[in-house]
This record gives structure tokens, C-alpha cells and sequence, in this order.
């Protein structure tokens, strides 16, 4: 492939391992902003979407009072994503580290 330039979609697809963390990336993406709309407008900009693995997923976010206050939603948030489709029944907050 020397010499000839390709795009980033043209390299992921064709590495089966790239292929499959680039869907795992987007399907975590796509989930935060199927439930963006549930959050408060105050927390929107403060929460990430970490990993999935089996039917739990993992938010990000800077601090425990973010944690607490996303916490009290996590039912509904679960809720409104099965209704989407994915198979979620448990939703993890946790504090990024500052390093």
C-alpha cells in the first residue's frame, strides 16, 4: 500500500481488530446520545461513555456530585434504552481519575 493514500474508514475496515473496536466505539456514542435528551441540559456536556461489556455500560464523569445527581436517573436511562433496543440493565458512573 506504500505510496497510496487511504482514509481512516479504508484502514479500519480493512483490520478485522480496528474494524471491531471502531463499532464498539461508535455503538458507546450512539447510546450517549440516544440518552442525552434524558439528561439534565447542566450534565449534557460533563458525561462520556466509557466501555460496555455484556449487558452493563459505564459513564464517565469529573465528579462525584456529577456522579450522584446522574446516578438518580440511571433506572429511567436503562429503561429508554432497552426501548432502543440495546440490551443494557446496568449502567456504572465512575469518576475520572485526575492524572
Amino acid at each position: 500500500m506504500r505510496g497510496k493514500s487511504q482514509t481512516l474508514e479504508q484502514v479500519v475496515g480493512s483490520a478485522p481488530s480496528l474494524a471491531h473496536l471502531s463499532a464498539i466505539a461508535q455503538d458507546t456514542q450512539n447510546r450517549l446520545k440516544a440518552i442525552a435528551p434524558l439528561l439534565p441540559a447542566s450534565l449534557r456536556p460533563l458525561v462520556q461513555s466509557g466501555g460496555v461489556e455484556d449487558d452493563a455500560w459505564c459513564l464517565l464523569v469529573p465528579n462525584s456530585a456529577v456522579a450522584a445527581k446522574l446516578r438518580q436517573t440511571l433506572p429511567a436511562l436503562c429503561a429508554h434504552l432497552r426501548t432502543k433496543g440495546w440490551n443494557v440493565n446496568t449502567i456504572r458512573v465512575k469518576v475520572k481519575s485526575h492524572s
